[in-house]
């Protein structure tokens, strides 16, 4: 077989993509330490400073802060005053470092790169053996999914979701019984029952921590309305005027099974309201997604592999639009309408009936 030669200027030019590769993935991590640390939150309230008053202001130990600060200005995220050795976060940058930021708040995100990083050998034995990685092995998942999603619920779950459904806020409102599964540690459900009284919300989970984080926060909140429980979501029986999923469908052993559950306990005039990945089922339609590489990586060392691990599907993302849209039809969804909601740029949200009645804004 003949050796292909390499173009000089296209290996060197590669070669210098994979520099740039190593070092943003350790300023990743920095970043991760950064939020978790509250260090880009006590920047963004300071003036130039230095090291030891960054520490100061933080309750940190200063030459662990010295060394990180290092990282962020070499790698452009902070300015440097080498006359007074100060510090400045510019507020371009904390827009997107910063808890204020909500959605926009991209240093949370960073904590998953070491969430892979704790299970990188078992992902490896995995692509020897086949199967995949339990749940189990990924104690702070929950934790980190619902601090992601705690921003986009606390700011859009209410006023830009639920209305994504014509007439359900005024339902809502009169009171009707609410299934959300998969529900984590039920952020979402009680956001809804302090938002609609009125209304009957359960959150159902495989992950006994998790059900207890939701219960203690309904109890801390006075939530008489939201309940919990350890339950397989394709399992579940109705009926329902409204099942909620966020983002864990294409994680589930068992999504088609899940579906079809979800349509069956839907009342006549129920609805099912999911919000998925924000990508497509086809690799080359991923390809300019700003956030292509990341969504491959996560499915490889999350969603792909604990499905697997169950003896499940495996749809990573594999699960994009058209399959999802195809699996909700398979499951007895005739009438399935796909939105968007401003500032989530992660997630597509669907709206899914099981008699094919599309809305008439009626609710």
């Amino acid at each position: 077989m003949a050796v292909r030669e390499p173009d000089p200027v296209k290996q060197e030019a590669f070669a210098g993509r994979m520099v740039q590769v190593l070092n943003d993935a350790c300023l990743g991590f920095m970043a991760s330490v950064g939020h978790q640390t509250n260090l880009f939150d006590t920047m963004a309230g300071l003036d130039a400073s230095t090291s030891a008053e960054i520490a100061d202001a933080g309750g940190l130990d200063e030459r662990y802060v010295r060394e990180w600060l290092g990282a962020m200005v070499v790698g452009g995220i902070v300015d440097y005053d080498p006359e007074h050795r100060s510090y400045t976060l510019p507020p371009e940058h904390a827009a997107s470092l910063v808890r204020a930021a909500g959605p926009e708040n991209m240093a949370g995100l960073m904590q998953y790169l070491a969430l892979m990083g704790e299970v990188e050998q078992r992902v490896v034995e995995s692509f020897r053996q086949g199967g995949g990685v339990p749940y189990t092995a990924y104690p702070r998942f929950q934790a980190l999914q619902a601090e992601e999603s705690a921003r986009v619920y606390d700011l859009a779950l209410v006023d830009g979701i639920v209305p994504l459904v014509p007439g359900l806020t005024e339902r809502l409102r009169a009171g009707i019984d609410v299934l959300d599964i998969g529900t984590g540690q039920g952020h979402a459900v009680n956001v809804l029952a302090g938002a609609f009284p009125a209304s009957r919300f359960t959150g159902l989970d495989i992950a006994e921590n998790g059900i207890a984080a939701a219960r203690a926060e309904a109890a801390a909140l006075g939530l008489a309305n939201a309940d919990f429980a350890v339950a397989d979501s394709a399992e579940l029986a109705g009926p329902y005027d409204l099942v909620t999923a966020f983002d864990v469908i294409h994680d589930l052993a068992r999504p088609a099974r899940t579906l079809a559950a979800v349509a069956g306990a839907l009342r006549s005039d129920g609805v099912f309201l999911m919000g998925d990945i924000a990508a497509s089922s086809l690799l080359e339609e991923n390809i300019e997604h700003p956030l292509g590489p990341a969504l491959y990586a996560l499915s490889t060392f999350y969603c792909m592999t604990v499905s697997l691990g169950e003896g499940g599907e495996g749809l990573g993302t594999v699960w994009g639009e058209q399959t999802a849209r195809r699996m909700l039809a398979e499951a007895g969804f005739g009438a399935v309408e796909v939105e968007r909601v401003e500032g989530d740029e992660l997630n597509l949200y669907y709206v899914a009936r099981p008699d094919g009645r599309v809305a008439d804004g009626d609710g």
